[in-house]
This record gives C-alpha cells, structure tokens and sequence, in this order.
C-alpha cells in the first residue's frame, strides 16, 4: 500500500495521517475534519459543499444516516425552478446531467470512514466488510481512509458477486466482480441468443473482445460453438471471466487470453459488446460505458476484416442512445463501418426493458424512451 498517496489531519491536538484509497480516483481531500454522532446534517452538507471532508469517528449507522442527510440536500429541487434555462439540446442535457452526477459524487465522497490493517472498520455497529473490501482493494497491510459511498459500492459489488445476475438465455447466473461491468441489460443477451450463427464457424473458433465477465462467451458455448477465445485486457475481468466459465462448465471451451482488443489468427464470429456512449470517463469504473473517441468501436471495426474467415462474420452490439443524445450520429457509424472495408449484412433490434426508460424525471427520459440495443451482423466487403 506504500503506492497510495497519505491524508493529513489535526485530532486531539496532534496531526495524523493515513493512506488514501479511492478506486473510483477521486483525489485525496486536501482539507479534513473529524466528525462524530454529534455533527448536524446542515454542518456536514456546509463543509463537504467547500470541499472540506469529514472523518467520522462514531456509530456506523449514525454515519449512513449522515450520508442520507447529504442526499437528501443535494437533491432538493431548485425552489424556483422556472428561472433555470431548458437545456438547449439533448447533447446540452446530457453533458449538464453528468456534470451534477460529478458534483454529486464529489459531495458525497466527502464522508470518510477509518479502516484498521486488514481492511477491518473500527466502529460502533459496523458490519465485516473485510471480504469486500479485499475483493476490490487487495490486501491491506496497514490502515486507510476510504469513503463511506465507496465502501456502500464495494458492499453492493459483494452482494451481486455472491447471489450473482440472472440471466435467463443461459439458464444460470453470472457472478460480476467489483470493477467489471454486469450484464443487467438483458436485451443485449438475447440478441446474441438469438441470431443466426455463421456457417463459416464449422471452419474455426469464435472471438469475444472484451469479454468482461465472459457472460457472451459463455452463451456462444451454450449455442454449440466448439471454440472460443475470449480477451480483455483488465485483470479483473480477466479472473471474473474464468471463474464465471468454470463455474458453467465451460472452461474447455473458452480460452480467456489478456489482449487489448484482437487475439492472433481467425474466426468465423467475432462479437464485441463496446461501451456505448463516446464520451470521456471521469472514474476508471465508468470505462465500461464510456468510450472517448469510440476507440474501441473504431478499433473493432478497423480490425474485424483482417481476422474474419471467408465468410465469416463480426457482431457489433450497440445500442443508439449515443445518436439519441448527439453524439454520435447514424450516418457517422455507417461511415465507420464502410471505411473499414465492411458491409451490413443484417441487424437485429431489442427495445431495452430497464427502469430509466419509464422515468419521466430522469434528465435523459427522451434519449433513452427511444432507444434501440442492436445487434448489427457485418462482413468484409467482397473485393
């Protein structure tokens, strides 16, 4: 942990640090207080508000309550909403919308929680959190400080790894590791349950690029496909990816090889589920979703034909929520698609099932009511 940057604080008349820990890269806070069961709600918003963050020492539970108290103010509708502009476009909205997210975020990070050697929390009524917080931290050889919010995602991450995500088109439950994107949009899957296979994968193996929890490999196994070569290049997609395929049986079919998008040779299908909105992450959690530039979009789509067999085919799933926002538009992907010597042969569209779609308070209601997961089959150009 000697990595880690330190944090400095006063208590009881003497000046303390510790290491910091932030997986979602938030810096270390350069002003911090103790707080207590005695710091008022009103306080803790105040400080947390200039930047000033606050180290509880107390009841765990009073600690969420206090954490609740900021949410709650930092959601409170403007008492005079109509003088607050419309947001001009959906682009307008969206980029407005994160920029809250971020500020949000950053409030709320601001209450801090001690943690001892081993990751265990030295508070009144605090749960073990020693598992989840090796899960996403590693081993800790000595104490930290972490943030209260963090430490609630790291709990949730633990959950869902434990009960793990169904998925009806396999039959069985994927186990998400922190950090590694979970397959609960749905109509992704069963896109790729559902279209038809290629003949040319009688003549070789499919790819999954960027296989994340190695849910898509684990249906193509299902499907039949004999051999599949899975890559990532993030370690803990890496080892959530195997332990999901073995854990399905389908280890002597899945190869699961660390490589930045393409492993070597050919294939008959090649699938890739990139991040679906071009737009530039503000925490490393967020690469999942975000793709700046559609990096890995174009990356696929440059290099898909030089790894299809004769006849073979790329599956690129995608939803259009980033043209709905203006982003990117559909003449801009189709130019993608043609520049790198590929054609459309067909594409299957899923309206997608999810909460948000519905709720008419969300800032993106819009966008995302009219949105469409699809699965777009593309082959090489016949030269």
């Amino acid at each position: 942990m000697n990595d880690f940057p330190q944090i400095v604080w006063d208590e009881d008349g003497a000046s303390r640090t510790a290491r910091w820990r932030s997986e979602s890269g938030m810096p270390p806070p350069k002003r911090v207080v103790v707080a207590d069961d005695q710091t008022s709600a009103d306080q803790a918003y105040r400080l947390a508000c200039e930047g000033t963050a606050l180290l509880y020492r107390g009841d765990f539970q009073n600690a969420k309550q206090l954490l609740q108290a900021i949410a709650r103010r930092i959601d409170r509708k403007p008492r005079r909403p109509g003088k607050q502009a419309a947001p001009k476009s959906p682009t307008e909205a969206f980029h407005l919308h994160r920029q809250a997210q971020a500020q949000r975020a950053r409030t709320l990070g601001m209450l801090l929680l001690p943690f001892d050697a081993g990751h265990a929390l030295p508070l009144r009524r605090a749960p073990d959190v020693r598992q989840a917080c090796l899960e996403a931290y590693g081993p800790a050889e000595e104490a930290y400080v972490a943030s209260l919010r963090e430490l609630q995602g790291l709990i949730g991450a633990h959950e869902w790894r434990k009960k793990g995500v169904p998925i009806p088109a396999l039959g069985a439950s994927i186990h998400p590791h922190y950090g590694v994107f979970s397959p609960v949009r749905g109509e992704y899957i069963d896109l790729v349950a559902k279209a038809p296979l290629p003949a040319a994968l009688s003549k070789g193996a499919a790819f999954d690029i960027g296989t994340g929890t190695g849910v898509l490999a684990a249906l193509l196994a299902r499907r039949g496909v004999a051999r599949i070569v899975a890559t990532d290049q993030d370690p803990r997609a890496l080892a959530c990816a195997r332990e999901n395929l073995a854990r399905l049986g389908c280890a002597k079919r899945v190869q699961v090889v660390e490589a930045d998008m393409f492993p070597e040779g050919h294939a008959g299908l090649v699938v890739c589920n990139p991040p679906w909105v071009p737009a530039r992450p503000s925490s490393p959690l967020e690469y999942a979703v975000y793709d700046p530039d559609s990096r890995m979009l174009r990356a696929f789509l440059d290099g898909l034909a030089a790894h299809l067999l004769p006849g073979g085919e790329g599956w690129l799933i995608l939803s259009d929520l980033a043209e709905h926002l203006g982003l990117r538009s559909r003449d801009e992907l189709v130019a993608m698609i043609e520049a790198a010597g590929l054609q459309v042969l067909d594409r299957l569209g899923a309206r997608p099932t999810h909460s948000k779609t519905s709720d008419v308070d969300d800032p993106l209601h819009a966008a995302r009511a009219a949105e469409i997961t699809s699965l777009w089959r593309l082959g090489a150009k016949q030269k």
